[in-house]
């Protein structure tokens, strides 16, 4: 049997249909899978066993510059790819429209989100095959229900296994370090770059490194600030996601705000805490073994808001600076709380 699955974006999405791949080799033995995904993200799908072809799109760009697009042959040198296999069933996994539109040009019946379940209901319009899958769920565990409802089996009880072959490229380190994932995409979930820097502070001094991914100029700015003037604390050069696999696997621990290379680092089995101040770890959190959340319980937690609304009041003005300790959601979660969270989830995945 093959099966193709769209699922494009975003990098945390991605990682979170890993599970129900899993689910599917298992339940149906011979089964193997092609997959669309954006072009950015084209490494984490090659990564699962069970997946034999990824064909990238580039919706992103392509929107930028539909002319250049068009005329450049990208669009149909895609419109060949994803229609040179007939598929025994195509499953849209994001449940958007963007995705069910890409799934117009496959060959094979298309299953996903009917319009009680998915994220943009017209897309269920372009499915013969329609499937409830109940909100109020985590996002992997939905996926896998997805998954199993279109292709007819039970999902297997129990955590969902991201099964990627990387996880296994553990290397040895002289010594211990721990990453930070300090980047992400909403302002708002941005944990503030000054307990960052204490926190860096904290966990140098206990004789542990600290590394610094970034992937873009901002990204690396703010790393090189947290580190200036710490040993021990490295900010890491531009990598690749596999690289960035690499380093997260042999780490000790990481610290993540909710990003989606904390969810890599879920998927690669590392102890990792992640922090949430708008957003609610109970539907998108980190998902795997030895994954410990902090969630913001300030007055507001969790709003869900790209744009933090929160008027500070006199009190607020006080007890915190509001210019380096923003959003206020996170002064729940300063360094002191997080470096003793830390503590205990190394202490406790070191005893295993």
């Amino acid at each position: 049997m093959r099966v193709l699955v769209i699922k494009t974006t975003s990098l945390g999405d991605v990682i979170h249909t890993l599970p129900a791949i899993t689910d599917a080799a298992r339940a149906l033995p011979g089964i193997r899978f092609d997959w669309v995904v954006e072009e950015g993200f084209a490494e984490i799908p090659a990564w699962h066993p069970a997946v034999d072809r990824v064909i990238p799109v580039a919706v992103r760009r392509w929107r930028k510059n539909l002319w250049q697009t068009l005329r450049g042959g990208e669009w149909r040198a895609f419109k060949q790819r994803v229609s040179e296999t007939r598929y025994d069933l195509v499953i849209d996994a994001q449940g958007l429209i963007k995705s069910a539109w890409l799934s117009r040009y496959a060959r094979g019946p298309v299953a996903g989100l009917d319009r009680e379940s998915a994220r943009e209901p017209l897309a269920s319009r372009l499915y013969q095959q329609p499937i409830n899958v109940p909100w109020g769920q985590h996002a992997v565990e939905r996926t896998r229900q997805l998954f199993a409802q279109a292709l007819g089996y039970s999902v297997p009880e129990g955590l969902g296994d991201y099964g990627l072959a990387l996880a296994q490229e553990v290397q040895a380190q002289e010594q211990p370090y721990v990453v930070f994932l300090h980047g992400t995409t909403w302002v708002t979930k941005h944990w503030p770059e000054r307990y960052w820097r204490e926190l860096a502070e904290r966990v140098s001094a206990t004789g542990v490194q600290v590394k610094l991914p970034w992937g873009n100029t901002a990204e690396q700015s703010r790393a090189q600030r947290i580190a200036q003037g710490l040993q021990g604390v490295q900010v890491l050069p531009k990598l690749p996601l596999a690289g960035v696999a690499r380093v997260l696997s042999a780490a000790q621990a990481c610290v993540a705000v909710d990003t989606g290379l904390g969810h890599l680092a879920a998927a690669l089995d590392v102890p990792t805490l992640s922090l949430f101040g708008p957003t609610n770890p109970g539907f998108t959190g980190a998902y795997g073994h030895a994954q410990r959340h902090l969630a913001s319980d300030f007055a507001c937690a969790p709003c869900l808001r790209k744009t933090c609304n929160y008027q500070p009041t006199p009190g607020d003005a006080q007890q915190f600076d509001l210019s380096t300790e923003q959003p206020l959601c996170f002064t729940r979660l300063a360094p002191d709380v997080v470096m003793a969270q830390l503590h205990t989830l190394i202490s406790a995945t070191g005893a295993d």
